[in-house]
C-alpha cells in the first residue's frame, strides 16, 4: 500500500525525479524504453521492410526468368534437332527446284505429261517469271481438251514431276454435247534463287 501511497502522493515535477519513488521510476524508464525501442523498431525496421519486400519481388522475377531458361535449357537438344531436320527438307526441297537451265526442259516434261495422258492442247504460254524471297516463281497458262480421266491422269503426272509443279485456278467446263471437257489452268514451276554455294 505505501508504494500506491507514494504514487497518490507523487509530485510531478520534472526538476524533482530525483526525489520520486522507485515504482514511478521504474514505471517512467520502462515507459522511455518503450517509447525508444518502438521508435527505433518504427523508423529502422519499416527501411528494412520495404528493402526485403523489393528483394523478395526481385527474386520472384528471377525465380520466373530460370524456370523459363531451364524450360528452352531442357528443350534445345529436340529444337536442335527439328532445326537440323528442317535444314535437311530444305535443302531436299531446294534440289526440287530447277535451275535456270533446266527449265525449258522442265517445261517440256509438263507439255508432255498432258500429251500422255491424252489431252490436247490449245493453249501453252509461259508468263513472266516473278522473283520471290528465295526462289522465283513462273506461272504458264494452259487450256487443254479432254476427258475428266484425263485431266485427273494429268494432275497425278504433274505430282509425279521430279521438279515442283502445282496447279492453280483450275477451271473445268463441258465442251459439245460428248464427254470432252475443256480445262483452264495456271501450272506454276519454280526455278531456285541460290546457287549450290548458297548464295543468291
Amino acid at each position: 500500500m505505501s508504494a500506491l501511497s507514494d504514487l497518490n502522493d507523487l509530485d510531478l515535477d520534472i526538476n524533482n525525479i530525483g526525489n520520486w519513488p522507485l515504482v514511478a521510476k521504474i514505471i517512467v524508464v520502462t515507459l522511455l524504453c518503450a517509447i525508444l525501442i518502438g521508435g527505433v523498431i518504427y523508423f529502422d525496421t519499416n527501411d528494412q521492410q520495404a528493402d526485403l519486400e523489393k528483394v523478395q519481388k526481385k527474386e520472384e522475377v528471377l525465380k520466373q526468368r530460370l524456370m523459363i531458361k531451364a524450360a528452352k535449357a531442357a528443350i534445345i537438344d529436340q529444337l536442335k534437332a527439328q532445326l537440323e531436320e528442317m535444314r535437311t527438307d530444305f535443302k531436299k526441297l531446294s534440289r526440287q527446284l530447277p535451275n535456270r537451265t533446266e527449265v525449258p526442259e522442265l517445261l517440256v516434261d509438263i507439255s508432255q505429261t498432258g500429251l500422255a495422258s491424252g489431252l490436247e492442247f490449245e493453249l501453252f504460254k509461259p508468263s513472266r517469271e516473278s522473283q520471290k524471297d528465295f526462289y522465283a516463281e513462273l506461272p504458264i497458262k494452259i487450256k487443254v481438251t479432254g476427258t475428266y480421266h484425263e485431266f485427273g491422269t494429268f494432275a497425278s503426272g504433274i505430282a509425279a514431276l521430279p521438279r515442283i509443279v502445282t496447279l492453280h485456278n483450275i477451271n473445268l467446263s463441258r465442251k459439245g454435247k460428248g464427254n470432252k471437257m475443256v480445262m483452264t489452268a495456271t501450272a506454276k514451276t519454280y526455278r531456285s534463287l541460290i546457287d549450290d554455294e548458297g548464295k543468291k
